[in-house]
């Protein structure tokens, strides 16, 4: 079974180019980066597949909305199918600045609805994410306005001059695992 590329986020217009959407906006610039097929539907998500690196890879964009996202990740298993070893979910993170990613082998939701739906259908918190900064929220806004509102001029532009090298540790995990892509792309 191919690895599996999870990106975080809601469907509808009116969700694009939000920051609770990065997840998305990240798995949609690898799919054309790396020339993927179109996106077909699948159990509750969107899909398409190709190779990374030369590894077999899944990209899965869950249509559940976001507190429900496992759902989709749940259609992902199987026997053989191991998430400490083969699910990278891509997610917005308010408590990181907007032009930085941090990506971690394993934790807790953090209060991230969508993470915690994942671990409630995986039964567990032991899968690689690579957390995508859309901070600081600003004190006085709600954080579910916060990361249901659209990224600002300057943010896209932050957010976009980050996609490359995302795109890169993506890869990175995929042929060489968590800890190599960690101990390569994480800046202290």
């Amino acid at each position: 079974m191919p690895k599996a590329i999870v990106g975080l986020g809601n469907p509808g217009a009116e969700y694009e180019r939000t920051r609770h959407n990065a997840g998305w906006i990240l798995l949609d610039h690898l799919a054309r980066r790396e020339g993927f097929g179109p996106w077909r539907r699948a159990d509750r998500a969107v899909a398409t597949s190709g190779t990374l690196n030369g590894v077999p890879v899944r990209l899965l964009k869950p249509t559940t909305f976001m507190n429900l996202s496992g759902e989709a990740v749940r259609g992902l298993r199987s026997p053989t199918w191991d998430p400490a070893e083969d699910l990278l979910v891509l997610v917005d993170e308010a408590a990181l600045p907007i032009g930085r990613f941090r990506l971690r082998g394993a934790g807790s939701s953090g209060g991230h609805n969508g993470l915690r739906s994942i671990e409630a259908h995986l039964g567990r918190q032991d899968y690689a994410r690579l957390r995508i900064g859309v901070g600081p929220r600003p004190p006085e806004w709600d954080l579910a306005d916060f990361v249901l509102g659209r990224f600002r001029a300057e943010e896209q532009e932050a957010l976009a001059d980050l996609l490359d090298e995302m795109c890169d540790a993506v890869a990175c995990w995929a042929a060489d695992g968590i800890e190599r892509a960690m101990n390569r792309f994480n800046r202290t």
